[in-house]
């Protein structure tokens, strides 16, 4: 089973403002590590609170923050940033 990424405009703009290293970085996690696998909650972490429909992938410093349609087998990107940040 292979997942489908995509990413929101809003999720776009973020990966676009990063520094090149951790954008390509970014880049390459999703297709590489999350799409192959039979279910992308493996690597992931559920958030919770007011954000429980939502999943985290973390590399480094930076977080991804996504929502796992299964009906679709796609992996929806929300937000893309810094650990500081990301949650505010």
């Amino acid at each position: 089973m292979v997942w489908t990424i995509e990413l929101t405009s809003t999720a776009t703009r973020q990966l676009a403002k990063l520094d090149k290293a951790v954008a390509q970085r970014i880049r390459r996690f999703l297709p590489q590590r999350i799409a192959p696998l039979e279910n992308p909650r493996i690597l992931g972490q559920k958030l919770h609170g007011k954000l429980e429909e939502f999943w985290k992938y973390r590399i480094g410093n930076y977080r991804i923050i996504v929502r796992i349609e299964d009906d679709r087998l796609v992996v929806l990107v929300i937000q893309i940033g810094h650990r500081r940040e990301i949650y505010r």
